[in-house]
């Protein structure tokens, strides 16, 4: 095998490719800490779950080969890992899917033994998200690289792979070709076994094939990598991260105190309608007959910046997440005529079909442009939503759900003007010009919750 030398980073030890894409990478000195996790074979330290894919020991490479009509087979160790750094090389055929799981489980009493856990993914289509983190047979994608689109570009098709990855404690990063690709903090599952997956196939599918190599673990002696990572997903509730801190993000809400927030159209924070309870801030469903608390507003006011929170909806709920808010713009006390995210659970409420082209639907700027949204990526009622929004310098606006881009425009644009036009909001004048103003969580009547509720300030730049 045709080896190339390798970076080491100082902090934790480890090797991370960048030489020439069918270069592999250096065998690790003996006392580095580093282990062959195929020093014995796939006899020793090994287990198939799932499905019946094929798996056979090359000299030093594992191969994959899809099986057809079986479920998503796995080759896991019989041990299991807590904090450690684990490094491999991986190369795929083209139509096929993959991934390493980390801190998985098989349970009897979990969906009959079926593997769940952390997974690295490996994936050779268009979209490229491998080393993203999909969470196998729970929560789906956690940090799919929509995040992070460098580090797609960093797959190399047809060619070996470097994946390095490290868990310890909370957080979990990865690197693709030495290239930052994710970090998530995340506490579901703080130790499991480490496996590589084929994925399940149809009929044109069977017999391709995913190659594993130098799969090598460390366990000791860990430290986190000094690398700087783009954006941090942290799932933990109304938590912020140093590595969050450090890219400019504050909380505006901390599960407890409102302090960041009042009112619309008055100075105090609403004494009926809001609720702080269980880490949660939620707008309480109204009764007839009882005044609504309203809307409420940030106090500071923000121009170029970038939101994240997460909401709940209940059955059949309306609201809506605000932006460059100015409350003296035509709009009544406790309201508030600005740009909205729609919140809405579009298959039951009314709303969804009104306006025009699914512009009153969930992620939506609300009867002006409508959201793009894939029915994995939408979380129903009772379920959090994870929400963020971007307000750029230049005009350009964005629109996430669930980390999946939804929508996307110029509000300098024709298209924006065109789409006003049309709207309930035209001929008010400079309406969606303005240059700053404050965030608002709307009270439409009905019951949504809101927690980590995150804010960071964007130069020109960004």
């Amino acid at each position: 095998m045709r080896r190339a030398p390798a970076l080491t980073l100082a902090s934790a030890g480890l090797l991370i490719l960048l030489g020439a894409a069918a270069a592999g990478i250096a065998q690790p000195d003996p006392d580095s800490g580093w282990v062959d996790l195929t020093a014995g074979g796939l006899e020793q330290g090994w287990r198939q779950l799932g499905g019946a894919a094929e798996y056979v020991l090359d000299g030093d490479t594992i191969v994959g080969t899809a099986v057809i009509e079986t479920p998503n087979s796995f080759l896991a160790t019989t041990e299991e890992y807590g904090d450690f750094a684990l490094q491999l090389e991986f190369r795929i055929d083209e139509g096929l899917n993959a991934g390493i799981q980390i801190r998985s489980h098989s349970d009897p009493d979990y969906w009959n033994g079926v593997v769940h856990g952390y997974q690295v993914e490996i994936d050779p289509s268009e979209r490229a998200w491998s080393a993203g983190i999909y969470d196998e047979a729970r929560r789906g994608w956690l940090f799919p690289l929509t995040l992070n689109p460098a580090a797609s570009q960093a797959f190399r098709q047809g060619d070996w792979n470097h994946v390095y990855i490290e868990a310890i404690g909370s957080e979990i990063r990865t690197w693709l070709n030495g290239v930052p690709a994710t970090f998530l903090i995340d506490e579901m599952t703080p130790s499991g076994f480490i496996a590589l997956q084929v994925h399940s196939v149809g009929p044109e599918q069977g017999g391709l094939q995913v190659r594993y190599r130098n799969v090598w673990l460390r366990t000791e002696d860990l430290a986190p990598s000094g690398r700087s990572f783009p954006y941090v997903v942290d799932t933990r509730p109304n938590q912020l991260s140093e590595a969050e801190a450090a890219l400019g993000w504050r909380l505006l809400f901390d599960g407890e105190s409102t302090e960041a927030w009042r009112g619309a159209h008055r100075r105090d924070f609403p004494s009926t309608g809001w609720e702080v309870s269980d880490g949660e801030l939620t707008v309480l469903a109204s009764e007839p007959g009882k005044p609504r608390g309203g809307g409420i507003v940030t106090r500071e006011t923000f121009s170029a910046f970038e939101l994240q929170l997460e909401f709940r909806m209940t059955e059949g709920a309306n609201s809506g997440i605000k932006y460059l808010v100015t409350e003296g713009y035509g709009s009544a006390p406790g309201s508030a005529i600005a740009f909205e995210y729609q919140i809405l659970d579009d298959l039951r409420h009314s709303d969804a079909q009104a306006g025009r082209d699914g512009n009153r639907t969930l992620a939506s700027l609300y009867d002006l442009l409508p959201a793009t949204k894939t029915g994995r990526f939408v979380r129903g009622p009772g379920r959090y939503n994870h929400a963020r929004i971007v307000v750029r310098a230049d005009g350009t606006v964005e629109h996430w759900l669930n980390h999946q881009l939804v929508l996307a425009f110029d509000r300098n644009s024709e298209e924006f003007d065109e789409a006003l036009a049309l709207s309930k909001f035209a001929g008010r004048e400079g309406f969606g010009k303005w240059p700053a103003g404050r965030i608002l969580l709307q009270d439409h009547g009905d019951e949504v919750a809101f927690r980590s509720i995150k804010v960071r300030r964007l130069d020109d730049g960004e």
